[in-house]
This record gives C-alpha cells, sequence and structure tokens, in this order.
C-alpha cells in the first residue's frame, strides 16, 4: 500500500503586500492582476491540475477580495447570462469549481511556520501540499505535481527546489544535500538567507513543499527565529534530522512575483503567450526602441 493522497494545500496569502505600495494599500497583492487573472488564481489551478482538491487559504485583515474572487458570484452571473456572454460566464463559473475552498484568518504576522500553523485543525492526521503565491511557476507538468510524484515514489517529505544565481543566493533558504539521481537530493540541511561565500549549494527552496502532519507539531515547539517570526525553514532542518526529506528541482520557469521586476518580467511573457493578442503584443514589443 502506497503512502496517503495528496489531496489537501495550504496557500499563505496574509502577507501585507509592502513591496508593492502603494498598489497594495486596499487590495490584496494576491489579486494583482497578471495578464487577466489574479496573482493567486495561477497557484490554485496549478494545485487543482496536480489533483488536489482542498484548498485552505491562511489570509489576514483586508484580504476579503480573495474569498470574494473563489466564491460564487450571483449577481454577476445573472448579468452575464442576460447578456448572453456566454465565454466568460463559463469562465467566472469554473473558478468557484477549481476546488474546495476554505480560509482561515492569521491574526498576527508570525511568519510562514506560523502560517501553516493557523491551518492545522482544517489538515487531519495527512500530508498535504504547501504553494506560496509569490512563485509563479510556468510549467509542462504542474510544480507542485513534480513534488507529488516524488512523495508517491518515496513516501517522504519534498521540498520544490531550483538553482539560482551565486549572486542570488542571500536571498533564499538554501539547502546542504547529497544526489541521489538526476533532479533528486537528500536534503541534509538548510539555511536561510546564507552569505554566498558560506552557502552550502546554490540550491534554494522555491515556495513548493510536500509535508507531513508531523511538521504542526514541530512549529508548535520551535522557537521564533528571524524577525521573531516562525520559520518554516528552521522547522524543516528539525524535520531532516528525524526522517529523509528530498528535494525535488523542479522543471518550468519561475517568476519571482513577490516583487516588482519579477513581476513584471512574468506580465511579459504571460502576455506573450496569450492566444487573443500574444502576437500583436509581440509586434509591439519589437517595435519599442529603448
Amino acid at each position: 500500500m502506497g503512502p496517503q493522497k495528496i489531496v489537501k494545500a495550504i496557500i499563505p496569502a496574509a502577507g501585507l503586500g509592502t513591496r508593492f505600495l502603494p498598489a497594495t494599500k486596499a487590495s490584496p497583492k494576491e489579486m494583482l492582476p497578471l495578464v487577466d487573472k489574479p496573482l493567486i488564481q495561477y497557484v490554485v489551478e496549478e494545485a487543482a491540475a496536480a489533483g488536489i482538491r482542498e484548498i485552505i487559504m491562511v489570509t489576514g485583515r483586508g484580504k476579503r477580495a480573495i474569498e470574494d474572487h473563489f466564491d460564487i458570484s450571483f449577481e454577476l452571473e445573472a448579468n452575464l447570462d442576460a447578456k448572453g456572454e456566454r465565454e466568460i460566464l463559463k469562465e467566472i463559473r469554473r473558478i468557484s469549481l477549481l476546488a474546495e475552498f476554505c480560509f482561515v484568518r492569521q491574526s498576527q504576522a508570525k511568519g510562514l511556520g506560523h502560517a501553516i500553523l493557523c491551518a492545522r485543525r482544517l489538515m487531519g492526521n495527512e500530508p498535504f501540499a504547501v504553494l506560496l503565491g509569490d512563485d509563479i511557476i510556468d510549467a509542462r507538468v504542474p510544480a507542485i505535481g513534480q513534488l507529488i510524484k516524488l512523495y508517491e515514489e518515496t513516501g517522504s517529505p519534498v521540498i520544490g527546489i531550483q538553482e539560482v544565481a551565486k549572486d542570488e543566493v542571500e536571498q533564499y533558504g538554501i539547502i546542504e544535500a547529497e544526489r541521489v539521481r538526476n533532479g533528486v537530493w537528500r536534503i541534509l540541511d538548510l539555511v536561510e538567507k546564507p552569505k554566498a561565500s558560506k552557502a552550502p549549494s546554490r540550491l534554494a527552496v522555491v515556495g513548493r513543499y510536500i509535508l507531513p502532519p508531523t511538521i504542526f507539531g514541530i512549529l508548535e515547539h520551535i522557537p521564533p527565529g528571524r524577525g521573531q517570526e516562525i520559520q518554516l525553514t528552521d522547522a524543516l532542518r528539525t524535520l531532516a534530522k528525524r526522517q529523509p526529506v528530498y528535494g525535488c528541482v523542479m522543471q518550468g520557469k519561475r517568476f519571482d512575483a513577490g516583487n516588482k521586476l519579477g513581476f513584471l518580467m512574468a506580465t511579459v511573457e504571460f502576455g506573450l503567450k496569450n492566444p487573443e493578442f500574444g502576437k500583436e503584443f509581440h509586434s509591439y514589443l519589437k517595435s519599442l526602441k529603448v
């Protein structure tokens, strides 16, 4: 009998989005439009495409727009139906059917580890996925699905990783690991934002995780770390000492949509891929004189 199937995911979405102020003063960062969909919808669609059916979003004050986006909008649907807007009506209805959604509040900004801990009562005693909304990963096989495949093979926790440039190492959690095979590493330790000269590798933790329910007990008892926050990295270090934890090099192009430049890059590339206006947009970009 294989490991338990991954059917639940946590998406932390309680951050203040300060890097996008003033755009995020009254609107959640997760609702910023990437071409024609909010950022968080791309992450939800990735989870749904990988077979995840229950999504727990950890939100905070001022995030009601996220709940409304994934809820049924009777007035809007009736209006579109009356106007005969069948295609957009179909798309609007599809959004609320992507998964079963549940929302919990993180009342205090105590870090990613604390955000995950907030969802504990809804997870039960089963493994689950975590997807961070800042990382948009354009991949043929859903990024979280790649991790699920390795989890089903090993029965162990899996962390999504990608190699980063040496001058970017200080921006990430970096793993110390031994190679199992191409694209798979056994994680021995993790270091949060090390100096490039002291980093054990250039393999960075990138916003996707398959975690066991035992992570909650670890998070509950670890002391606050950097910034007096409950750091997921600290809990993962403890987990890796107790059982095998694997790193999966995710295939696909990742955009760090948590910063303005990464968001702009994603906008351009997703715009170019859009079947409605991609060619016209490409012609426009070629006409620009920089």
